[in-house]
């Protein structure tokens, strides 16, 4: 037996607690699209650098473009392409660094070996690699890279190579230049893998000159990344004491990455490395991902290498670990991390941990994750605009949903008479739902709303209106065969349900469609066109056919007043048609 009261109360309740996590996301308005709000525009013009640049090469860039900025499909990042050099993208909202800063990094990505053994200034906090599945912290005892130990105390083994700008005299950094003096033991207990060492000035740690390489005039050859990064020769090591990083938290020019050459790159906080030629590119990385290690602490970034590179990162990560090298993350010109080595990673999945916050092993990982790219980009040009139609596009999308919600109201009013009450509330119950969904899509999601999102909420409202139009006209049929109202609301219902299950079951297949193989705001239409569908088959099941069943206990309705929609002129007989024996409830 239906009890629809209980039905009516528990939906309730569920808006309520829906309301309740829009409150919590802390804004009572929904994120707006570049169309509605403005936002910013980047363009990105391809270089020839040696290479045509092709239709199809442009469009790969483009469409790992889109990825980095709209890879949840609902935030709105429009990227296209604009004759055959330039990249469009256009993200909405006043404060979106973020994006900004994932779309600008337009480099290949790729894996150099860091120089010395150890640089000098290396932080205790430095990441460190390790095989995935492997416990993050350091072996022997040591303190992990995550641990926060503090320059004094016992360092990493997997912290081994580090950034400095100068040793205290001689030759230029990462090799310090033998001292006459005996260097003095730190405090703590020296690490397996790292000799003791002096304080230099400014706070940076000086290797042991007995355990320095030897590095003659010219160097080893670039050709053999492991021993030129123990020997790379006067002449880099000059550059890399000529070379200044800018201050930190200023944007560095990309330098020119050419992956069979060393280059001497500098990190966000302004620390800088010299790196030996690429060892793996970017494009040799199956997978990113980042998140909480089983039995972990901290966040830390996954990586899967693809067979073709395994042999080659588990031969560097092997020798790594032996003389306690790292190796260097470079996207752009810009080393993104520079960790250390645990173990040997012989299996191409490796963990890289950390102090990451979450924010930043997210950062890492897309970067990864998106990071190669076909074709090289000259520096982005970036500008804040306004919205690309005129302000009052919002107020004519709002007005055209609500003109819409009023036409229908007044058409259910004057055909269905009583029983259009039960569609307006029925569906100022879906706007509500509708809003309450969009704000926390918005804060939980990123889903942003633009005007073709807004037109996919409007078609909502017809699809919602369609399941009311199949369920009365149901009801009636029921009613002209004689039946009393209370039993052609159940009866009407079990026939009904069908029919608007399967316009609805439409309606979302179409949607999911679109949203698997459209792009850019089409997606957005999809999004907001699927989930106005579930609304509608939320408010059909538990608002609608209980509000119905109520009805149909009082007089009013059941007895076919005039007014109520049931009246026998609105069901077209000439006389109220008899009651069949042993139904509940009188007829009209």
């Amino acid at each position: 037996m239906p009890r629809p009261v209980r039905t009516l109360v528990v939906f309730a309740l569920t808006i309520l607690v829906l309301f309740g996590l829009a409150g919590a996301g802390g804004s009572w308005k929904p994120r707006l699209g570049l169309d509605l709000e403005g936002g910013t525009r980047i363009t990105l013009s391809a270089l020839d650098s040696g290479g045509a640049v092709t239709a199809t090469k442009l469009q790969q860039a483009a469409g790992i473009v889109d990825q980095r900025v709209n890879g949840s499909g609902v935030s709105e990042a429009e990227v296209s392409t604009q004759g055959d050099r330039n990249i469009i993208v256009e993200i909405p909202g006043d404060n979106r660094s973020d994006l900004v800063d994932a779309v600008t990094r337009t480099a290949q990505l790729r894996f150099r070996l860091v120089a010395g053994a150890p640089q000098p200034g290396r932080p205790a906090d430095q990441p460190s690699a390790s095989p995935s599945g492997s416990p993050s912290g350091s072996p022997s005892g040591s303190p992990s890279p995550s641990s926060g130990a503090s320059p004094s105390s016992s360092p990493s083994p997997s912290a081994t190579a580090g950034q400095g700008d100068a040793t205290p005299a001689g030759r230029p950094a990462p090799f310090a230049e033998p001292s006459d003096s005996p260097s003095a033991s730190p405090s703590g207990s020296a690490s397996p893998s790292a000799s003791p060492s002096a304080e230099a000035p400014g706070g940076s740690t000086a290797p042991d000159p007995a355990q320095q390489p030897e590095v003659t005039e010219k160097g080893a050859s670039v050709d053999d990344p492991l021993a030129w990064s123990t020997n790379p020769g006067v002449e880099w090591l000059t550059n890399f004491q000529q070379f200044e990083c800018p201050a930190a938290g200023s944007a560095a020019k990309p330098e020119a990455d050419d992956p069979d050459e060393p280059l001497v790159a500098c990190d966000e906080d302004g620390n800088k490395y010299l790196l030996s030629k690429a060892v793996v590119e970017g494009t040799e990385l199956r997978s990113a991902s980042f998140g909480i290690p089983q039995n972990g602490t901290g966040y830390a970034v996954q990586l899967g290498f693809k067979a073709s590179a395994r042999g080659t990162f588990g031969d560097v990560t092997t020798a790594l670990q032996q003389n306690g090298g790292s190796f260097a993350i470079v996207l752009d010109g810009t080393v993104l991390s520079a960790p250390g080595v645990n173990e040997p990673i012989l299996d191409g999945n490796a963990q890289i941990t950390g102090d990451f916050k979450e924010s930043e092993a997210r950062s890492l990982s897309n970067s990864l994750k998106y990071g190669a790219l076909p074709i090289r980009f000259s520096e982005p040009t970036v500008e804040t605009i306004g919205p690309s139609l005129a302000g009052n596009q919002l107020s004519a999308g709002v007005l055209a949903g609500v003109v819409g919600l009023a036409i229908v109201m007044i058409y259910c009013l004057f055909y269905y008479r009583g029983l259009g009450l039960v569609v307006i509330a029925s569906l100022i119950v879906a706007a509500l739902i509708t809003y309450g969904a969009v704000l926390v899509l918005s804060a939980s999601a990123g889903f942003t709303l633009t005007l073709p999102g807004i037109a996919g909420l409007i078609v909502g409202v017809g699809i919602t209106a369609d399941s009311f139009i199949v369920y009365f006209e149901r009801i009636r049929d029921e009613m002209r065969d004689g039946r009393s109202m209370r039993v052609a609301v159940e009866t009407g219902w079990a026939r009904a349900r069908n029919t608007a299950l399967a316009a609805d079951a439409v309606s979302l297949l179409a949607a999911v469609v679109l949203y698997i193989f459209a792009v850019g705001v089409v997606r957005g239409f999809a999004f907001a066109l699927g989930v106005s569908t579930l609304i509608d088959i939320a408010v059909f099941f538990f608002f609608t056919k209980p509000v119905m069943t109520l009805l149909a206990r009082r007089r009013f309705f059941n007895t076919g007043h005039r007014f109520s929609g049931l009246s026998r002129e609105t069901l077209g007989v000439d006389e109220a048609p008899p009651a069949r024996t042993g139904l509940a409830g009188g007829s009209a």
